[in-house]
């Protein structure tokens, strides 16, 4: 479905003619080298996947805290929060009939394991909930395999959530579920699973698309197959970890703020770059790029690198509840955490009067290509403060086939993500970060 995109107002609104040349300068700071990419790489090549209660989350924490610091913003400080800790362990999956084939598996986030010697059992292929519940009897003693096509996210994500919970009920010894993605290269998709309560957990696994069409062709001709799948995935106890703030303090109502950020936790596979490394580094670069050019809006710009969005949202929430007092005082949050691949876009959701006044601003970003705003602000992270505080919201939307293509992969890597890209979204953001926390009035509730 086409994005909705708000009529247009004139061109060069007149009440923004005091911001051009600040925005200017931020846009052309951000494009004139690869510093952010750079900074990225740094992210992912020297901290790796960052899941939640792993060394090396811990490790990319302090690092940021101390790098926000060097990049001179203000009020740099780590806000404890305790976070799950689930480990996957070695795992496997493989068809042993027909011919013996090992599988491209991962894990879903949150899964049990299975006992020490694996399950072993014939699969029951499905495309749908209703499909499994009408077939009840067959999914008994079987392994489950959810083989619905991917359409968008949020229809899909379904049966990798919910698939093992369903499946449990009816009897099924284990769930897989095919990758929630276009097709990649054989890439499955890890993310989280969830059980219902007094239902007992199952092993719940993805495999790749081509994997799950393979299956689904032969039990489609009437051939059986039979797959065992191995895993060590346990739950540990909770763990300490912590959301990072840094901010350019307001020159004049400092207490006012513009909130800005992605999550620094990723899932085990790949390095996170997209999901949500990048997020992190365009939205602190925004801030950077204020400090280096020493531009100091009206209100406060805060940066915060939440932990914990993959699995458990605990960042997001002890955010929320520290900031509980103050949370009328966020005028404006937008959330990176949608990659930044072209053609990207900028999504709202607000009030009628700001999105006028937002929709003003994205003319200052004609020449990235990002002028016209679409509808769709909002994201995990900033949710629980800005719906406390009734604040407007907006978000950083890059192209979805291909974040969808290697979401929750091996394949998520800085390899994939343009510097050009990633400058491109920073100035944007920096622009509209700044003309929002530097205007008058706070933006129309």
């Amino acid at each position: 479905m086409a994005a909705t995109v708000y009529a247009q107002s004139p061109s060069r609104p007149s009440w923004l003619d005091p911001y051009r040349e600040t925005a200017a300068k931020l846009i052309h700071e951000s494009s004139r080298d690869d510093f952010a990419w750079r900074r990225l790489a740094e992210l992912t090549d020297t901290f790796g996947h960052r899941l939640s209660g792993s060394e090396n989350l811990e490790r990319a924490i302090t690092w940021a805290e101390a790098t926000m610091k060097r990049d001179g913003l203000q009020n740099v400080r780590t806000e404890p929060v305790m976070v799950p800790k689930w480990v996957r362990g070695r795992e496997s999956a493989e068809i042993l009939n027909p011919p013996h084939h090992p599988m491209a598996m991962l894990g879903l986030g949150g899964s049990v394991g299975t006992p020490a010697g694996g399950i072993e059992a014939d699969v029951l292929t499905v495309s749908s909930f209703d499909e499994v519940r009408s077939r009840a009897a067959d999914a008994r003693g079987r392994i489950v395999l959810f083989n619905a096509p991917f359409t968008t996210y949020s229809d899909t994500v379904t049966y990798r959530t919910n698939g093992a919970r369903v499946a449990s009920q009816l009897g099924a010894l284990a769930v897989l579920v095919r990758g929630v993605g276009p097709a990649g290269l054989r890439t499955p998709h890890t993310g989280s699973v969830q059980y219902g309560q007094g239902i007992p957990p199952i092993p719940a696994a993805s495999i790749s698309t081509e994997d799950a069409d393979r299956i689904a062709r032969l039990s489609a001709a009437g051939t059986r197959v039979r797959v065992r799948l191995a895993m060590e995935a346990r739950t540990e106890p909770d763990v300490e970890s912590a959301n990072v703030v840094g901010e350019i303090r307001g020159r004049e109502r400092p207490d006012e703020i513009v909130l800005l950020g992605g999550h620094i936790d990723s899932w085990d596979v790949g390095t996170g770059a997209s999901d949500d490394g990048v997020g992190c580094i365009v939205t602190w670069e925004a801030a950077r790029l204020m400090a280096k050019l020493g531009i100091a809006p009206r209100r406060t710009i805060r940066i915060v690198l939440w932990t914990n969005e993959e699995n458990g949202l605990r960042g997001a929430t002890a955010y929320a509840a520290r900031h509980a007092a103050h949370a009328s005082n966020h005028v404006f949050a937008l959330e990176s955490d949608s990659g930044v691949f072209d053609p990207a876009s900028l999504g709202f959701s607000g009030s009628a009067a700001a999105r006028s006044i937002v929709r003003d601003i994205g003319s200052l970003l004609t020449q990235l290509g990002l002028s016209d705003i679409v509808a769709g602000g909002g994201g995990a992270d900033i949710g629980p403060i800005a719906q406390a505080g009734n604040a407007p919201m907006m978000a950083y939307l890059g192209n979805p086939t291909r974040y969808f293509a290697i979401h929750h992969t091996p394949a998520d890597t800085v390899e994939r993500i343009t510097s050009q890209e990633v400058s491109k979204a920073a100035a944007a953001i920096a622009v509209m970060a700044y003309v929002i926390a530097d205007i008058p009035e706070r933006l129309p509730r």
